[in-house]
């Protein structure tokens, strides 16, 4: 688990600092209001190790019962490429990012266009249209 405060740049490469950014949303005092915003907090939620913050923004249709984090994974650069609906009138969208980490002092990516839901004005993560 990597600790992140308030005062420290969000993983999730925005530009702002984490408890301006996606800080409140991990601690559950504000919800995403787009799916980019969603997609942004769950990268920085694998980049401290909140599995259960993960696991409430995972659509209940594809959530997996329980989630493994491996520490030995430092998720340290998210690049949103594209964005299509999942605004503040939309009830889903899809987002395409490029997520950077190092494992063993090795450096790596993975890419992923991810789909999500908007239900009750919340928004969730449904699953992966393609991962590489």
């Amino acid at each position: 688990m990597h600790v992140v405060s308030s005062d420290d740049r969000c993983p999730c490469t925005s530009g702002l600092i984490f408890g301006e950014c996606c800080g409140p949303l991990l601690e559950g005092r504000r919800r995403a209001p787009t799916a980019q915003a969603l997609m942004r907090s769950r990268f920085s939620a694998f980049a401290v190790g909140d599995r259960e913050y993960l696991l409430a923004t995972w659509h209940r249709r594809t959530r997996p019962g329980d989630l493994e984090l491996d520490d030995e994974i430092d998720w340290y650069r998210l690049d949103v490429t594209e964005t299509s609906g999942g605004g503040l009138f939309d009830d889903a969208g899809e987002v395409a990012f490029v997520a950077h980490h190092r494992t063993d002092g090795v450096r790596r990516t993975m890419s992923e266009h991810s789909r999500f839901v908007r239900e009750d004005g919340r928004w969730f993560y449904l699953d992966a249209l393609g991962v590489r």
